[in-house]
């Protein structure tokens, strides 16, 4: 068993994991989308000229809309970029949206992927594609956008009303672009109360439906009949397709593994799908990642009570018995409860996670590396291989991250002090 409890810092011993002042002059910087009322970043991209592309939910006064940002390698707005830096939009006219991720694709063009809110209490997923200057790619979908609507209205989903942000909840979204420009993605059908299925879907590069895929387009992920629920997606070197999420309420971690078809993969863990409880304690996977070897690390969070979650995974789906003897690793951050949400791999196989604590003003940006073989990596984080940031007087949550050329971590999330804002902050590596 091992469960890491942590209050307080030790004296610093070297600066991995310290926010770069040179960043914006303070190590953080607001996202400012002009006209908004509130603002909260979600994803993060690096661009092949260092610049950095935030996605966001944008409150205006019309309500919800998607955001788009782009900002210097410095941390100050391009202005060269959409309108005074960034675009606000609809995937369709007359309803509300968010960006959930935002992935630069092949040719420079920039792929945001993000809900439709069809109604107060339903979505679909959407995506809009814009060019470098931030104008739409008009023979991409409808002028540019394009939102996922499945057969039996299959991809529609719950709106998220009641979590307080930062608590992983309905509005899910994942996206992957593969090499032939098909995109995959994540949906979570909701039939009634307490009752989802995931989907994955896979449409063409002009956003049709992929009617190759499992023969009609998309795939039903449900185990044992439970309720599913998926978070992350993840397209092996070899093609193939993990997703985790959780199954169950309360809940157990999931991941199954499909092939490039879209049929599903049985020589992963049992009859393609792995379940899991965090230490007796019912658990939630936000992301897994690939390292080097093949072997998988998933991050996210326990349950009863909240702590951070890292399992490191065979890529047969079987755990790893040298990591903490095929358990996973619960670290408690903080008094009031803490989660990982997204986490990405390094050159030297090392993998970063970010996250953060949960609970009022208690809620701030925590930060972590890992050592390859699934331990906190001792060399960051004033020795702990964790850092927590306090970035306003209110709740601060850390949603996504990205690595610049130099190492240095952008760290993608947003702050509550009176309205939402989108926050940007940069950490040295």
């Amino acid at each position: 068993m091992s469960i890491q409890t942590a209050f307080a810092l030790p004296a610093a011993l070297n600066d991995a994991g310290k926010l770069d002042e040179s960043f914006a002059g303070t190590g953080k910087t607001q996202v400012y989308f002009p006209g908004s009322t509130s603002s909260m970043a979600n994803g993060v991209a690096i661009d092949s000229a260092g610049r950095l592309l935030i996605a966001a939910k944008v409150g205006t006064p019309g309500g919800s809309r998607f955001g788009l940002a782009r900002l210097l390698e410095d941390g100050s707005a391009d202005l060269a970029f959409g309108q005074q830096g960034s675009v606000i939009s609809q995937f369709e006219p007359g309803f509300e949206a968010m960006a959930g991720k935002v992935l630069l694709l092949a040719d420079g063009r920039i792929l945001v992927a993000g809900l439709h809110y069809e109604s107060a209490h339903r979505t679909l997923p959407a995506f809009a594609l814009f060019n470098q200057q931030g104008k739409p790619v008009q023979s991409f979908g409808n002028n540019g956008r394009c939102v996922v609507r499945l057969p039996g209205n299959l991809s529609q989903g719950v709106r998220d009303a009641w979590l307080p942000p930062g608590v992983p909840g309905a509005e899910a979204c994942d996206v992957y672009v593969q090499d032939n420009g098909r995109i995959l993605l994540l949906a979570n059908h909701h039939f009634e109360l307490a009752d989802h299925v995931g989907v994955l879907v896979r449409l063409h590069p002009d956003g049709s439906l992929d009617d190759t895929f499992n023969g009609r387009g998309f795939v039903l992920v449900r185990h044992l009949l439970m309720n599913t629920w998926l978070s992350s997606l993840l397209v092996q070197p070899d093609g193939r397709i993990l997703v985790g999420g959780s199954i169950n309420f309360p809940e157990e971690g999931l991941l199954a593994r499909y092939h490039s078809d879209g049929s599903l993969d049985d020589s992963f863990a049992v009859d393609g799908f792995m379940s899991f409880m965090a230490q007796g304690r019912h658990a939630q996977v936000s992301q897994i990642v690939q390292q080097h070897n093949g072997d998988l690390q998933c991050v996210g969070s326990s349950r009863d009570p909240m702590q951070c979650m890292a399992l490191k995974v065979h890529s047969n789906g079987r755990p790893d018995i040298h990591c903490n003897g095929g358990q996973p690793q619960l670290l408690e951050i903080g008094r009031s409860g803490c989660q990982w949400t997204a986490a990405q791999v390094l050159a030297d196989g090392s993998v970063l996670t970010v996250g953060a604590t949960v609970g009022g003003i208690e809620a701030d940006f925590i930060l972590a590396r890992y050592l390859p073989g699934g331990q906190l990596d001792g060399s960051f984080g004033n020795g702990v291989g964790w850092v927590r940031t306090r970035l306003s007087r209110g709740p601060d949550t850390a949603t996504s991250l990205a690595v610049q050329s130099d190492g240095n971590i952008v760290v993608g999330g947003y702050s509550l002090d009176g309205n939402h804002r989108a926050i940007v902050t940069r950490y040295l590596g």
